[in-house]
């Protein structure tokens, strides 16, 4: 077994110590990791079908994973209120040692997960799919669903690209969707993370884009061209048919919402959905940008803010002021290193 198979194996292993799920995938830096003795924090999100049951199950095998008030006043009723009415139907439970390793894992219900990768309604979640992950656990085929979010990130992404632009800035675009307007980007974030997020697994982004980016070359919204260093230099269709039908990706509630910020309440045809991008009736590609980053604004602002105060809630204040300060040393490092 070589070391990719046993940090694969590590990774599983610590779905024996939980109750069973139907979703998980690691994420962050642990995907470019071959040792699994490595001191990196490894990031974990666990899907189920009954958040209120898993947590239960949960108490009782791992209660220390667990803020101790929580267990005390509420157990995983308190818990999965918290998450579902103050956040956004997550809840993270961070510094957790397990086999001499430090973990942090969010649980989140199926249904809401599905809902967030098919309509951006938090865009938390979502948000977090458009960038590589591990899936070690996909009994609904997540993988195969998460395909109509990556498609969306990239109509967005282009929506917001000049007509051209390289590959790396491509990925660095989609990468940042999921950002704009995150309150933590104004004080507890690295300021250069998109970058390294896209620099650091580059190949992942590559070979989780490649279907999308191929599927828009055969419609003629995109042209390749190689560079010296092999890298493909993008040009793109600005043209308002093909923004129309960038806009027509995207997900419904991002639809919705564009068209009550032109004025109209909601657009929608004959079948019953929010109409596309003819229909919203943007007259330039420039309009349906700016529109379109203005409804993402909104909602990554107010979801991270939600999340960010069900978490100083649920983990405990020792474990919220570790954390926040740990993320915030990270922050101020990026803005003072020259």
């Amino acid at each position: 077994m070589d070391n990719k198979d046993t940090a694969h194996s590590h990774l599983l292993s610590f779905l024996n110590a939980i109750p069973p799920v139907d979703f998980c995938c690691v994420y962050g830096s642990t995907l470019h990791s071959t040792d699994p003795g490595k001191s990196t924090m490894v990031d974990y999100i666990l899907g189920v079908s009954d958040p209120l049951q898993w947590h239960s199950e949960n108490l009782k095998m791992n209660a220390d994973h667990y803020a101790s008030w929580m267990v005390l006043l509420g157990g995983a009723k308190l818990i999965t209120n918290v998450a579902d009415k103050l956040g956004v139907g997550v809840h993270f439970n961070p510094y957790v040692t397990w086999n001499n390793k430090m973990l942090k894992y969010g649980v989140v219900r199926m249904h809401d997960l599905i809902q967030d990768i098919l309509n951006w309604e938090s865009f938390y979640l979502s948000g977090r799919l458009q960038k590589p992950v591990n899936m070690l656990v996909d009994n609904l085929d997540i993988e195969t669903i998460n395909s109509v979010n990556l498609r969306a990130a990239v109509s967005a992404a282009l929506l917001l690209l000049p007509p051209k632009f390289t590959e790396e800035e491509l990925y660095a675009k989609i990468c940042s969707l999921s950002y704009m307007g995150d309150v933590r980007m104004l004080f507890a974030e690295d300021r250069n993370k998109v970058k390294k997020i896209v620099q650091g697994q580059f190949d992942l982004f590559q070979s989780m884009y490649k279907p999308f980016l191929e599927e828009y070359e055969g419609k003629d919204f995109l042209r390749f061209s190689s560079s010296k260093n092999q890298l493909a230099n993008i040009s793109q269709d600005c043209g308002l048919p093909v923004t129309h039908s960038h806009i027509s990706f995207l997900p419904p509630t991002v639809r919705s919402q564009m068209g009550m910020k032109i004025g109209k309440k909601k657009v929608i045809s004959e079948s019953g959905k929010v109409g596309n991008g003819n229909e919203l009736g943007f007259g330039s590609r420039e309009e349906a940008a700016k529109c379109m980053q203005k409804a993402l604004r909104r909602t990554v602002m107010v979801s991270s803010a939600r999340q960010a105060v069900s978490g100083v809630l649920t983990v405990g204040g020792v474990k919220a002021a570790r954390y926040l300060t740990r993320k915030m040393c990270k922050a101020w490092r990026s803005w003072t290193r020259t």
